[in-house]
């Protein structure tokens, strides 16, 4: 009787693990939302010492709530303005990564992203 009873819990808590929030689609993203960066784009080549100007447009949808600005993974600002532009400080010479990321309301990031990479330099 233990066993079989063990047995159910042990089913019941895998099949409760597997299941998607309903706000998530197959891909484990936030439904509805998206994010665009329409400059600079994926591998541009960019001045060191000059601002960055970051063209986006998001969308938000599902748990999304406001968005962050991320380079080389470390915030550096949050949008609350959906479409627009943000100047970005002059980034050290090399390869760096450009990112927008949704979050919800407790800035805990949904998984729709949008990222490019630049060469600064």
């Amino acid at each position: 009787m233990k066993r079989s009873a063990l047995a159910v819990i042990l089913l019941i808590l895998a099949l409760t693990a597997c299941e998607k929030k309903p706000a998530e689609t197959s891909a484990g993203v936030s439904a509805g939302s998206k994010v665009d960066i329409s400059a600079p784009v994926d591998g541009a080549r960019l001045d060191a010492k000059a601002q960055i100007k970051l063209d986006y447009d998001i969308t938000l949808g599902g748990e999304g709530d406001h968005a962050h600005v991320y380079v080389d993974d470390r915030r550096i600002a949050m949008l609350r303005q959906m479409k627009g532009s943000y100047m970005i400080f002059p980034l050290d010479p090399g390869v760096r990564e450009i990112c927008i990321k949704v979050v919800n309301s407790n800035h805990t990031p949904t998984g729709v992203a949008r990222c490019v990479k630049v060469t600064a330099g």
